[in-house]
This record gives structure tokens, sequence and C-alpha cells, in this order.
């Protein structure tokens, strides 16, 4: 999501790689995928390619596409099936939406939330029959309600409210395609007012606690909620991502709220009438979000949970490895400039019996930070109080203290800067692990940091994928990594803008997940305000598309609407099936519509019987019943 610039908070005074590396080394890396950077991973890149199948794309690549509609290769079939404000079929609850966005914060309460972004199947029945439990990251209420932010008040904070968080349905695929099952006792609405509970070493913190919440352990919300991973006890995680723009900082904003990118004002201005988002009121409100949070989707009555062991951050999600012996190891990363990725490793070991039997698996073992050097290694530096700077003396009482504030954590260890590190997937059969860095236009810039070796690029606006491989096992303290490609379009005039892909051109790499056969899908995200202009002119509306990673061969699957963003991947157990999500079809340019106007950019889905356009859920299916993408 791209509301204004990018977050960019981080002033620490830590030394980035490219100040402590050799040049003729950093010159070296920068070379991307081309002799210099064989040469110094080939023995590597030979060992991943040992004994790797063919190239697995099986299909004829789209073209770039400005229309407004999805676009997917001949024989494929893309199939609707949970726009914005349907009901998620709660018994004997549920209202149909309102095509003139006259829904009430209660009947939002029970629909679909708007822009649908992370997304994870959870089978009931296999490949025919499963719950699907999606995040929305955000509102653009000038579709949200009939007129706008006119006359701004507490009812329509509380739609606002509502149309954020996550939802869970119910599908099934009969011989007309799949559908939602309403009503469904797994049907389910978390929102920014539903209780949460909290786990880890934050719960009932000092600085958790709030006049509401003396104890620090009942929080009220989730919001902004972006990508999403599934755990191995079949529950979901969900990052909390840009939350700091909710909240209202008022004149006087403290070092510790700007290192996490508060402002005076928040833009979602609900501070005016949820005193709760005001943090001249209510400071402590603030450290309450930015968590990773777990949702158990086959129990309807079970209270999801805040785990702050996993560390405070704007998460972009999380996902998880399982080490040899059975721990659970999960990877987040946070997409703001110069903003770093995490590894938390669990303290026990997985239990069977699922959720019920790990409820508690998250709340106890070590936070890491990633510090990518130059020479092609890597160290994970452990986040832990007591341990080198992480003390009193430096603002860290405890452990509650140092995974509240990561960040400052992260900036005295001594962690990489990244290039807006957005989702993360984690190959199969293997330990290695990719990662989207999407863009990051202030690299280089005056008084900001520079290129090194893991971020190569200055004024960076097409993104790249890094990956690493950990040593022996995911709970490895070292690594070594290189990039998978560089983002851009070979027809850019600026070197910097050209990228190493092998295949074709995107920019902005976003989203990111492995079929159940191996093969990566990448999605896209370029902001409306980018999207068919200057370097990004050749590329059509955003794009989703499959990469070989052993051959490293691209090619483009999908193309969606008018200004939306392609978000979330999820399979079925057999890969028939991928769900996609389709986010904020006919954003404008400054990402909020005009509701005198709402279909000025895109009528998608709805085409001419759309009023506004809508957020959805894509079920897409190879005609002949086959592999999507094989």
């Amino acid at each position: 999501m791209d509301l204004g610039a990018p977050e960019d908070s981080n002033r620490s005074s830590n030394r980035s790689i490219h100040e402590v590396s050799d040049p003729a080394r950093r010159t070296l890396l920068r070379l991307g995928t081309g002799a210099a950077a064989a040469a110094l991973y080939g023995p590597w890149l030979a060992g991943c390619a040992a004994g790797a199948a063919p190239p697995r794309l099986g299909f004829i690549g789209v073209p770039t596409s400005s229309a407004d509609t999805v676009v997917v290769p001949t024989g494929y079939v893309a199939q609707v099936i949970a726009p914005w404000g349907e009901p998620v079929g709660v018994a004997g609850a549920m209202p149909p939406w309102r095509p003139d966005a006259s829904d009430t914060a209660a009947e939002q309460a029970l629909q679909l939330g708007m822009h649908h972004d992370g997304i994870h199947y959870f089978p009931l029945d296999g490949a025919r029959r499963g719950l699907l439990v999606m995040n929305h990251e955000y509102v653009d209420e000038g579709l949200l309600f009939p007129d706008g932010t006119a006359g701004w008040n507490a009812v329509k904070v509380a739609k606002a409210q509502a149309a954020h968080g996550i939802s869970v349905v119910e599908v099934e695929r009969t011989a007309d395609g799949w559908r939602l099952v309403r009503p469904s006792r797994f049907a389910r609405r978390f929102t920014a007012a539903t209780p949460f509970a909290v786990g880890g070493p934050a719960a009932g913190h000092a600085l958790m606690r709030t006049a509401v919440d003396p104890t620090g352990t009942r929080i009220l919300g989730t919001l902004n909620n972006c990508a999403a991973g599934m755990t191995p006890w079949g529950t979901y995680l969900s990052g909390e991502e840009n939350w700091a723009g909710y909240f209202d900082g008022g004149p006087v904003v403290t070092a510790d709220q700007r290192r996490w990118g508060l402002r005076a004002t928040g833009w979602a201005r609900w501070g005016d009438h949820d005193a709760r988002f005001d943090a001249t009121q209510h400071p402590n409100e603030f450290h309450r979000f930015g968590w990773v949070v777990e949702v158990d989707p086959m129990d309807p009555t079970s209270t999801p949970v805040k785990r702050t062991a996993l560390g405070r951050a704007a998460h972009e999600g999380a996902w998880v490895a399982v080490t040899k012996d059975n721990r659970a190891v999960v990877y987040s990363g946070e997409d703001a400039a110069f903003e770093y990725i995490y590894k938390f490793v669990s303290r026990d070991r997985i239990a069977p019996g699922g959720a019920r039997a790990n409820a508690t698996l998250l709340d106890h073992g070590t936070l890491h930070v990633a510090r990518f050097d130059a020479d092609g290694t890597g160290r994970w530096l452990p986040l832990v109080h007591g341990q080198g700077p992480l003390v009193p003396a430096n603002g860290f009482a405890d452990q509650g203290e140092v995974v509240i504030k990561a960040r400052q954590a992260a900036d005295l260890l001594g962690a990489t800067k990244m290039d807006r590190p957005e989702w993360l997937a984690i190959e199969p059969g293997g330990t290695t692990v990719y990662c989207t860095l999407t863009n990051n236009t202030a690299r280089g810039a005056p008084g900001r940091p520079g290129v090194d070796a893991a971020n190569p690029r200055a004024q960076n606006t097409m993104g790249h994928i890094i990956r690493w491989t950990e040593q022996d096992d995911f709970d490895a303290t070292t690594f070594r990594w290189n990039h998978l490609l560089l983002a851009g379009d070979p027809a850019n005039a600026r070197a910097e803008a050209k990228g190493t892909i092998r295949g074709d051109a995107f920019g902005c790499p976003d989203g990111l997940a492995f079929d159940p056969r191996g093969l990566l899908w990448i999605q896209t995200d370029a902001s409306s305000s980018t999207l068919g202009r200057g370097e990004y002119a050749g590329l059509g509306n955003n794009q989703m598309l499959a990469c070989d990673v052993t051959s490293g061969e691209v090619r483009r699957f999908l193309t969606g609407p008018v200004g939306c963003e392609i978000a979330g991947a999820a399979f079925t157990p057999d890969a028939t099936t991928m769900f996609v999500n389709v986010q904020h079809p006919g954003e404008t340019p400054r990402d909020k519509s005009d509701p005198a106007d709402p279909m000025r950019f895109s009528r998608w889905p709805d085409g001419a019987k759309a009023t506004r356009p809508r957020s959805a859920t894509l079920a897409i299916r190879r005609s002949d019943g086959g592999p999507v993408g094989g």
C-alpha cells in the first residue's frame, strides 16, 4: 500500500554495509547476476541447481495490459468469488451489500472488508471445500461512504474500522466453479474493534497498559493487515503493517514515536472521534499495534492473539519454516524505507494436536534481525535483553521493552537497512528464503544511506528480490545470500532501472509465494501515481508472474484491472486452483476516490452494473483441470 510517500523513519547512526565494505568488492556485487556475481556465487548456485527438475512454466505468457479487466493465459478461467461487501456467512446475520455504500458499521462488520490482501486456503475437504482467510488492509473513504469524508464523524470512523481486519469464509467447488458457502459455522470477521489477547514478553508490560486496559493483556482490534502466513499447526498469521498512520501524535512527538513514523496528524483521522487513536491522550495505545496476530479459523469461538515475541514492526506478514528438530521459525520484514528483516526461532518444538496444543508456541523463543555482509554471507543478530547494547542504560529494561522497541534494538545491533522488505517465501525442500524488496527511491538521496551489497541501486524505483540459504538449518545464525533478480524494464534509459530479469519485465515486486509444486509466484504493486509513467511507461497495469527459480525464467501469467494491486496467492493442496486477490481496482493517483465519480478509473469487477469498483478474490483454474502454471 502506498498512502503518500512510504515511511522513512530510520535515522539511526548504525553504519550500513557500503560504509564498511571494500569498494572493489561492492562494485563486484552491484553487477548482480552477471559474470562477476557468478564468479562469487558460482559454487553455491551450482549446488542449488544440482539435480533440479526442468523448467515448470507450462503456459504461454500474457502481454502487458492497460485494460480494465483481468487477463489470464489461454486455457485458464478466472472467477470472481468474494468481492468487498458480500456477507461472510454468519448464520442469521447476512446483510447484503448496498451498491450505494449506505451499509452501516454493524452491517460492514458482517461483510467482507475492503482492500483484500494476504490470503490462505485451509482445507476442509481437500481441494473441493475449505476456508479462505484474508486480510483487509485499509479503506478508500470515497468508495466506503456515499459522500466520502464529508461530515466526518464517529459513525463513519466506526464503519471504517469495521471494513479493516480479517475475514473467514467457507468456499466450495461445484460444477459451476467456486462459490461462498453461506451460512457457515466458520464464518467470522475480525475488525479494528475485535478483542485480541496478548501473548509473549510484552503481555502485561507497563508500556502496553492503558486506562481502558490496565492489565495490558486485552487489545481492541487489528488494522492495516497486509500479508499472511499459515502455520503447520493450522492457524493464520497476519501482519499489522502501516499502523502508525492511524494515530495522531499532536504537536509534540517523542523521539521514540518518531522512530515509528508517528506524525502530528495521521491519515485516517480516527483520533478525531476515537480517543484511543489520539496518542496525546493514550500514548501507550500506540504500542499495542504493529504485531503479528494469530487466528485459529477452525475454531470460531477462539480468541485471536497478538504474538509479541515476534517483535513490533510495520509487519508485512509472517511466514513459518520448521527446523529438523521440529521447532518453528518465523520470518518477517517491514515495508518501510531502510527497515529490517527479522527471524524468530521458537524455544519449544511443535506439538501434535493442532492449534490448541501449540497455543503458546510463538510466545517463547529468540528474535533476530538480519545483517547482510558484502562478501555474500550474513548473520542473524539476536534481540535479547542483556546481550550487547540491549541493556537498561540504552533504554531496554527487559525483554518486553526489547520487542516493543524492536526497531531501536535493531538499530543498535547494526542490522542492514533494506529497500522496503515485503513478502517472503520459503522454498520447498530446502533452507532457502526469498524476499521482495519493492523499491526505495530515497536510497542514495542526500542525507540518506547509499547503496550497499544487498541494496545495490540508488534511487531504486524498480525493486529487487533477494534470497538467502541458511547454514545447515532454519535456526542457523549465519547464511549465504544473493539476488534472484533486479526488477526493471530493459527499455528504460537509466541503467539502474533496466533490471536483470530473464523473461517478462516488471517492477515493484510485492506478493511472493511458492505453490505446492515449487513454482515461485511474484505479484507487483506499483502505485497508481507511477503506473504508465516514467520508468513504468511500458509495464501496463500491475501483474502476476511465475518464476522457475532453477532456470531463473520469469513469465507473465496475469494482468489486473486499472489501478489495482495484485495481492495474495493461496492454493488448493493439488495446485489445481489458485486464489488471488485484486486490491483497490480504480485507485486514483492520490489513493482516495472522488465520491461524486467513484468509477472514474475502473468499473471492475461488476462492469456495466457497477456503482463503484470493489476489491475481490479470484479463483483461477485450468480448463483441463491440471495444476495452475504447469
